[in-house]
């Protein structure tokens, strides 16, 4: 018998007056499975998330998460946004301890901060706990927020644009710590990206959409690169590029105003450019 999915996406809608960005939208997530989102900017990304997440609701449609359908926020989703929303006037520590003290209000002052410090720690910053956001790099801030996140103990973890504001460098290291705390909570994890080659070096799958109006999945990825993965071993992988290249050349001939020349053209260009020259669509 197949296990039943953890997350439930089914026939998700959203109208406006005049325009509907998305319809008949479902989607599966199994327990434990990293899927990312991928698609141009006005295809509804960050609307499929907010739903998900329960700060918006759909024009029509469900979603379930664990069996529960979602109406409304809940501490059993963590979300993560590229703004990392620290409290300015609490210190790093502070600010995962606040939200640990919602998720778990039986749990002493001293187990709080055991905890969230396990998870500051966790990220690589102890030492800098009793910084206030002012006082840390984008980087350490959006540490904060992956801390903060994970501590809660999320059943399903929700990412949009995480590592979006970071440079190259900072961005790689961040990849690489989301990973091995995902690889070590085994907690669910979706994640919207514009960058095809972060999705395929952090997704067990991959979802591709169709440009709105109107917008679809039209598309499921399995990268079936083996984990755990690194870089310099990826671009060597012939796969890596199958995968890539068929990334690349959906989501170029699903642009607005795409010829299939234009598809073509843009999988050349860019099939020689792996990891160190991410594909990035523009925002």
């Amino acid at each position: 018998m197949s296990e039943k999915p953890f997350l439930i996406v089914e026939n998700l809608a959203k109208r406006y007056p005049g325009l509907v960005v998305f319809e008949d939208l479902s989607f599966r997530v199994k327990r434990g499975e990293f899927v990312c989102l991928i698609g141009h900017s006005g295809c509804g990304k960050s609307t499929i998330l907010n739903v998900m997440a329960g700060l918006e609701r759909p024009s029509e449609g469900y979603v379930f998460v664990n069996g529960r359908e979602v109406l409304r926020p809940g501490l059993d989703r963590g979300v993560i946004f590229q703004n990392h929303n620290l409290l300015p006037w609490k210190s790093a520590l502070q600010n995962v301890m606040f939200s640990v003290r919602a998720r778990f209000p039986e749990w002493s002052r001293e187990r709080v901060r055991a905890h969230s410090m396990q998870y500051i720690e966790m990220v690589g910053l102890a030492g800098a706990e009793q910084r206030k956001p002012a006082q840390l790099s984008g980087g350490m801030r959006q540490r904060v927020g992956i801390a903060r996140a994970f501590a809660l103990q999320p059943q399903l973890l929700l990412m949009d644009e995480p590592f979006g504001a970071l440079d190259a460098l900072t961005r790689s290291v961040m990849q690489d710590e989301l990973l091995r705390i995902w690889a070590r909570t085994g907690q669910t994890a979706f994640m919207i990206t514009h960058d095809v080659d972060e999705a395929i070096y952090l997704a067990d799958r991959v979802l591709l959409m169709s440009s709105g109006p109107c917008a679809e999945v039209a598309e499921s990825v399995v990268i079936d690169v083996p984990r755990p993965r690194e870089r310099r071993r990826m671009i060597h992988d012939p796969h890596y590029y199958e995968l890539r290249n068929r990334m690349v050349d959906f989501l170029i001939s699903h642009a607005t105003g795409a010829t299939p020349q234009d598809a073509q053209s843009k999988t050349e260009h860019v099939a020689g450019e792996p990891l160190a020259g991410s594909v990035v669509l523009s925002e």
